[in-house]
C-alpha cells in the first residue's frame, strides 16, 4: 500500500522545473506553534529566520516538505500565524517573487484544502503597520512536487514521506486527536508519543526503510522529512535524502542545491572571538553531484 501510495503522489505531483543556474533549500518539519509551552518551533525561531535571511539574500528559492505548522496540537493555523509573524513576513516575500513552495505533511495536512487556505493563508495582521497585509494570496500546498531539470532531464521528486503510514496518513485524524488530548499532555510525563516517527527510533527505521525501498524500485532520487533525522547518502547508496527538522535541540538543519549538486547544512549559534554571538552555517555533508 505504501509503495503504490507514494507512486501516485509522485504520478501526480506538480512539476517545476530548475537547472545548474538554480540555488534552492530544503526545510522540513518547523511544527511552528502559538508560543506556548507546546510550542517546539520557538526555541529555534531566530536560528530559523536567520538562516531564511540568508537565503533570501542568496536568491534561493525556499521548498518547505511538510509539518511546518502544527496543526494537530493547535486549532487556530492565524494564531501560529501571529505568534511567528516575523518568520512568515519574511516567506511572504520568497512568494512575491516566486521563490516559495510548500508541502504538507501528517501534522498540517488540513493545508490541503483550497478552502482552508483561502481562509488562513491570503492576508495576515501586521502590527507595524497597523493593517492587513498579503501573506500567500492564492496559496497551494502540495503532497509532491516533482523538480525536472531542464538540461538533462533527471527528476527530483519532494514529498514529506508519511505516506503509507496508517496512523500518520490513512487514519490521520484519529493520530490528531490522539497527539491533542493524550499524548501531548503524558508527554509532561515522559511518556513517548508512538505516533510520531521522530520520537519513536523504531517507527523512524521503519518510515525510512520504506522509503529507500521506494526509492530503489522507482530507481528516482527522493528528498523528504517527517522523521526528523538528516541524510545524505554517501556515494553508492540509494538516493534517498532527509532534510531533518527546524526542532532539533539547538540546531536546525537544511538541504542545499546550488550548481547541480547538494549540500546537508546546519544553523546554529556560533560565538565570534569577542564572545559575540550569531546565526552561523556549518556543512554536515557534501557538496556532492546527484
Amino acid at each position: 500500500m505504501s509503495m503504490k501510495k507514494l507512486t501516485r503522489v509522485f504520478q501526480n505531483a506538480k512539476v517545476l522545473t530548475y537547472d545548474s543556474r538554480s540555488k534552492i533549500v530544503f526545510m522540513s518539519d518547523c511544527h511552528r506553534g502559538c508560543g506556548n509551552w507546546g510550542d517546539n518551533f520557538l526555541p529555534n525561531q531566530h536560528l530559523f529566520f536567520g538562516a531564511l535571511t540568508y537565503y533570501y539574500q542568496k536568491g534561493f528559492t525556499y521548498i518547505e516538505l511538510g509539518d511546518g505548522d502544527e496543526l494537530w496540537e493547535n486549532r487556530s493555523l492565524k494564531q501560529i500565524i501571529s505568534t511567528h509573524s516575523n518568520s512568515f513576513w519574511l516567506m511572504s516575500k520568497f512568494y512575491e517573487q516566486g521563490r516559495f513552495y510548500m508541502l504538507f505533511g501528517n501534522h498540517d495536512k488540513k493545508k490541503k484544502g483550497e478552502k482552508f487556505c483561502n481562509c488562513n493563508c491570503n492576508s495576515y495582521y501586521c502590527e507595524s503597520c497597523g493593517k492587513d497585509c498579503d501573506l500567500f494570496p492564492d496559496l497551494q500546498v502540495y503532497e509532491g512536487i516533482v523538480l525536472e531539470n531542464r538540461e538533462n532531464g533527471e527528476k527530483i521528486f519532494l514529498t514529506h514521506g508519511h505516506q503509507g503510514d496508517f496512523i500518520n496518513d490513512t487514519a490521520w485524524g484519529l493520530g490528531r486527536f490522539l497527539v491533542r488530548y493524550i499524548w501531548r499532555p503524558l508527554e509532561l510525563l515522559g511518556v513517548r508519543d508512538p505516533t510520531s516517527a521522530a520520537r519513536n527510533e523504531k517507527k523512524k527505521k521503519k518510515v525510512e526503510k520504506r522509503l529507500i525501498s521506494w526509492v530503489e524500485k522507482e530507481n528516482q532520487m527522493l528528498i523528504a522529512g517527517h522523521t526528523h533525522r538528516p541524510h545524505l547518502p554517501e556515494e553508492g547508496e540509494p538516493p534517498y535524502y532527509n532534510a531533518g527538522s527546524c526542532v532539533h535541540p539547538r540546531c536546525i538543519t537544511a538541504l542545499e542545491i546550488e550548481n547541480n549538486r547538494i549540500t546537508l547544512v546546519k544553523w546554529t549559534i556560533l560565538t565570534k572571538r569577542d564572545r559575540s554571538m550569531y546565526v552561523g552555517r556549518e556543512v554536515l555533508a557534501g557538496p556532492r553531484m546527484f
